[in-house]
């Protein structure tokens, strides 16, 4: 049921999935379909592709007719539709923003990556001592080695090894964070719940796939497992979700606890300074920090690597100085027994300290969230050979230090502690500047990871700000940032300690890795298909060693730190909902198209007058006419000579090419003028055009479409010896692909050349006579034809473009569940309202704009 609504804006496609049987660009598979007695093909695709072929009535109208002819199966070549031509002349694949730099911009770039990446984990000597051994005291030198040792093999195990050698490489062409490795299964295994994949997605360059070969038939087994249970599709969405929410939960803890830790250290250098003055100086330092994200991440990342080299120099070398003026002996803490020793000692105690002890890990999910921003090998060299060693350095200065002095509050601000007086100042300067610093690198992580969750269908859209001329993965998102802000202040003011800051920091952090290691362990089965022992000793020692932190925190909840559990809960709904309700609405849509009897019925009219111009109508879906074109029919006096079904829709792959962008295919026969096409965006590509280029792009597209078409029907023509042949043609067509790859098609690329004879309109029959009275007398009909369309697509563009929206809602029925009723018609309604209208991102006039709206019930 569908009622009419003066509803606004446009529909933005969601998220989709692709057939991971096809390889790369130039890969040949075949395929078995169906062959009747005379000879034509019966594809095996949807239902919907007998609107391509129109008029022409192949055995794909008639189930009866299925029955009762007598059946073969043939191997044939893959099946490539229209929509396919042009990207088959794409010869390779977009490289990395960084594969070709120099190496003096790669050093650069290093640089940058101290800035924004390594922030968080190069602050964590501030406070991680404090939180362990405020949970489990110090009593004694033991107590100390244990504590350092195990700090020591955290960093080791979870940032070195799981995240700098194993993780990073899990990117999805140089896109990290959750959804990204999302991204990446969905393109080899058909997982996503939004159900508007096509098998031309798989011919985008960038999506590179390897497809699994028939040995490996883990691999296979685990796609077809993924691809036919609902269930594990769900299961999987509900860990992105789960992943995705922490970070923006991370997003908020992350600065505070950085920004109160090294505000922290004015109680050492001032006796008179009170826990409250230091939250009121970290508020400030907050406001300023989120003020300044709008500048981007490429100026302040050069801007403020300098000052993060200073503290990480500063680390070491307060390190060092500790070492040689303390206890040197405490690098015996790199031998793991001393770990025994502690639990032994302390049992409880030391159970509770491991979440003090994960903090000194904090920040690598940063590392492959921010991924997007540099390359993989910058972020590699500088941990291994710059970050990591003065992090170890650092500590070890710090435990030299407590092995002389563990007696009182020391322990409490350990780091300060350990300073040089005569370097107290300028040391507690530039740790407030790495403070500030360190809160970015989750703010820029959560910018990535919404970005990608609403191009994939499973965030309200936002208002997003490309902040490099560049690096289009470099963004700022102003409602996220002001969002961030407000709850960061409000989690500053209401957590005590820096104990109770530390335990929800904790959760978030292991809420992130815990999902990330389920997900790369999907990729290593699915996609790498290395050997299962490697695979097996991956999550069994990483899922362990976060399983037992998580026991920790978790036991802890209660001391304050369930505030962040809830508002990762709230960003949870808040995706699900959305995501939910966008499945429901797009299912409803194509249970609503209209049927091409219908269009077939109404004829070339349209049941109206066709107005000189274009009409490019939006929405939703990619295959079937949408029921709101029927509103349009029925509302408006005149209709356009020229209409064109445009569906934005946002693929799984991180870029797709500016001349992959448009897809087109035929809607109804030649002579109704009616055509769909499909704009294709990466999670990480920036709609920067405006309507004017757009429509230039699009037009453009469109004429090479029909330039290509009619070659291939040129092509096809040529090995007709009778006109036998030539109908047998009209059921069964052959595209020989620029590689020189020849494709059986299902459906005819071009209705017959006859049809153009006949008008569409008063207006545009006098065009199209007057076209054809000038026309060369030396071309061939098919070159004449090809000519007339071409010349009325230039009139119709000269005439105007009108952007006809489709804006469409749904409402639960009154039947459904109360709990139904309540996500539909209330918290998915409220989301819509509020979120930003696809109007916004067309920068159009108002006076090109024409809407109409429907309510579905679902």
């Amino acid at each position: 049921m569908a009622e009419e609504n003066g509803g606004t804006g446009s529909s933005v496609g969601g998220g989709s999935d692709i057939n991971s049987r096809l390889a790369s660009l130039d890969s040949v598979e075949s395929r078995w379909v169906f062959q009747d007695d005379d000879d034509s093909v019966m594809d095996d695709d949807d239902e919907d592709e007998e609107e391509d072929v129109a008029h022409h009535r192949t055995v794909l109208d008639s189930d009866d007719d299925d029955d009762n002819a007598e059946q073969r199966l043939i191997r044939t070549g893959p099946r490539i539709d229209s929509f396919d031509v042009e990207a088959l002349e794409i010869p390779s694949a977009q490289r990395n923003d960084y594969e070709d730099f120099s190496v003096g911009r790669k050093i650069i770039v290093a640089f940058q990556t101290l800035g924004i990446v390594f922030g968080d984990v190069g602050t964590s000597p501030l406070y991680a001592f404090d939180v362990m051994f405020t949970k489990a005291p110090i009593k004694g030198k033991e107590d100390v080695l244990g504590a350092l040792s195990l700090v020591l093999y955290t960093l080791i195990l979870i940032p070195l090894i799981k995240y700098v050698l194993v993780v990073l490489w899990a990117n999805d062409d140089g896109e990290g964070g959750t959804f990204a490795l999302y991204s990446l299964i969905c393109r080899h295994a058909k997982v996503s719940l939004l159900p508007n994949q096509l098998p031309s997605d798989a011919r985008i360059s960038s999506f590179r796939l390897k497809v699994p070969s028939a040995e490996l038939e883990r691999s296979l087994k685990i796609k077809e497992r993924l691809e036919t249970s609902q269930t594990l599709k769900k299961l999987l969405l509900i860990l992105v979700l789960a992943g995705t929410s922490m970070v923006i939960a991370d997003g908020v803890v992350t600065p505070a606890m950085s920004v109160m830790s090294a505000v922290g250290g004015l109680k050492v250098g001032v006796a008179a300074i009170k826990q409250d003055q230091v939250k009121m100086i970290s508020v400030a330092f907050l406001v300023i920090l989120f003020s300044v994200q709008k500048f981007g991440t490429s100026k302040v990342g050069l801007g403020v690597g300098p000052a993060l080299f200073i503290w990480f120099c500063s680390l070491a070398g307060i390190g060092i100085y500790n070492l040689v003026k303390y206890d040197s002996s405490v690098v015996r803490a790199f031998n793991p027994v001393y770990i025994y020793y502690f639990f032994k000692r302390n049992s409880t105690k030391a159970w509770r300290a491991l979440g003090g002890c994960l903090l000194c890990a904090t920040g690598s999910e940063a590392m492959f969230a921010d991924l997007c921003y540099f390359s993989v090998r910058s972020i590699q060299l500088t941990f291994v050979f710059l970050v990591l060693p003065c992090l170890l350095l650092g500590y070890l200065g710090q435990a030299a230090y407590l092995m002389e002095n563990h007696t009182g509050d020391v322990a409490e601000q350990a780091f300060f502690s350990s300073v040089p007086s005569g370097a107290f100042w300028p040391v507690f300067l530039i740790a407030n500047i790495a403070a500030l610093i360190a809160s970015r690198a989750m703010t820029t992580a959560t910018f990535s990871c919404i970005k990608q969750s609403t191009a994939l269908g499973c965030f309200p859209r936002l208002k997003i700000i490309h902040t490099s001329r560049k690096f289009m993965g470099q963004i700022y998102i102003p409602v996220i940032n002001w969002f961030l802000l407000v709850v960061c202040l409000l989690f500053v003011c209401s957590i005590s300690s820096i104990t109770e800051m530390g335990n929800a920091y904790g959760i978030a952090e292991l809420g992130v890795m815990m999902m990330t290691t389920v997900l790369v362990t999907i990729v290593m089965l699915l996609i790498w298909q290395i050997n299962i022992i490697i695979v097996l000793s991956f999550v069994v020692i990483f899922l362990g060693i976060e399983l037992t932190f998580f026991s920790s925190v978790l036991a802890l909840v209660g001391d304050g730190s369930w505030i962040i559990l809830v508002f990762a809960a709230i960003m949870f709904l808040i995706m699900y909902i959305w995501n939910y309700g966008s499945k429901l609405k797009y299912e409803t849509e194509v249970k609503k198209k209209l049927s091409m009897d219908l269009m077939r019925e109404l004829g070339p009219n349209l049941g109206t007058i066709r107005a000189p111009g274009i009409g490019l109508l939006y929405n939703e879906l990619v295959k079937g006419i949408p029921a709101i074109f029927g509103h349009f029919l029925t509302t408006l006096p005149a209709i356009h000579s020229m209409i064109i079904f445009v569906c934005i829709k946002y693929v799984p792959v991180p870029v797709v090419p500016q001349g992959e962008r448009f897809l087109f295919r035929r809607v109804c026969p030649k002579s109704y003028h009616i055509f769909r096409c499909i704009a294709r965006y990466g999670y990480k590509d920036v709609r920067k055009e405006n309507h004017q280029a757009f429509e230039q792009l699009l037009i453009e597209s469109l004429e090479k479409f029909i330039r290509r078409e009619a070659q291939e029907r040129s092509l096809e023509s040529d090995g007709d010896d009778d006109t036998d042949s030539e109908e047998e043609s009209a059921c069964t067509r052959v595209l020989i692909a620029p590689n020189g790859s020849v494709y059986s098609l299902g459906v005819p690329l071009l209705d017959d050349y006859r049809d153009t004879s006949k008008p569409i309109s008063e207006a545009s029959t006098s065009e199209e006579v007057k076209l054809g009275t000038s026309a060369d007398p030396t071309m061939s009909d098919p070159e004449q034809s090809l000519e007339r369309e071409l010349s009325f697509i230039r009139k119709a563009k000269e005439s105007g473009v009108v952007y006809l929206l489709g804006h469409g809602d749904i409402r639960a029925r009154k039947d459904s569940w109360f709990i139904k009723k309540l996500v539909i018609n209330y918290f998915y309604a409220f989301l819509r309202k509020n979120c930003r209208r696809g109007v916004a991102n067309l920068s159009v006039p108002h006076s090109h704009l024409m809407q109409v709206g429907m309510t579905y019930m679902v």
